[in-house]
Formats: structure tokens, sequence, C-alpha cells
């Protein structure tokens, strides 16, 4: 930094730091905004199925309904296991056919405005 000799440089001098300091704010903001909409559990298993398209190289499609539906009866046979009753059942496979949705739609940002 440099010597400051008068008080309107001073002043001039704070100024400028204190805009810095709000922009570096709202900098952290964003990111914290962005980590946290990177951590919901829809976006972790997205990402995930990506990175497995990515790094085996599937292109197609039915590749990729192929892992979603994999997903959608993993969560089915989590949530209820093997079970006897009809209600638990139709639950759920209505619940294997919501995951199989969302995870096989494409992953869009959500753009929320202050």
């Amino acid at each position: 930094m440099e010597t400051v000799y008068t008080i309107d440089s001073l002043n001039q001098m704070i100024e400028q730091l204190e805009i810095r300091q709000d922009a570096e704010w709202c900098a952290i903001k964003d990111e914290i905004d962005e980590i946290k909409d990177n951590l919901k559990p829809l976006n972790l298993i997205r990402n995930t199925v990506e990175e497995i398209n990515e790094t085996v190289g599937f292109k197609s499609n039915l590749a990729q309904s192929a892992i979603s539906i994999g997903i959608g009866y993993l969560a089915k046979r989590f949530v209820v296991g093997k079970s006897d009753s009809t209600f638990k059942n139709i639950f759920g496979s209505l619940l294997q056919l919501v995951v199989t949705n969302l995870v096989s739609k494409p992953h869009e940002p959500s753009k929320e405005e202050p």
C-alpha cells in the first residue's frame, strides 16, 4: 500500500476498499449458492450419471435411459425393499417412475432472481 498524506486520499482509498469488499462478498455468496445447488440429491445423481456416461463413453439415449431406469429401480428397492403389501408395491413403482423421469431429464441449472 502506498503512504497516504491527505484526508481526501485516505477517504478515497477507504471507499475503494469498501467497494472491493462488497464485490468479494457478492462473489462468495454466489459461490455458496452454486455449491448448495450442486449438493442437492437430484443434482448429485444427475452429475454421477453424466460422469458415468462420459467415463464409459455412452453416447446413445438408449444407454442413458437404461442407467436412469436402473437408478429408479435402486431407489424403489432402497425405499420399499421386498414387501408383500400392495400399497407399498404401488408406492414403490410410482417412486421408481418419478426418480427415473427426474434423472433422465437434461440438467438445467436454476436461475433464481434476487
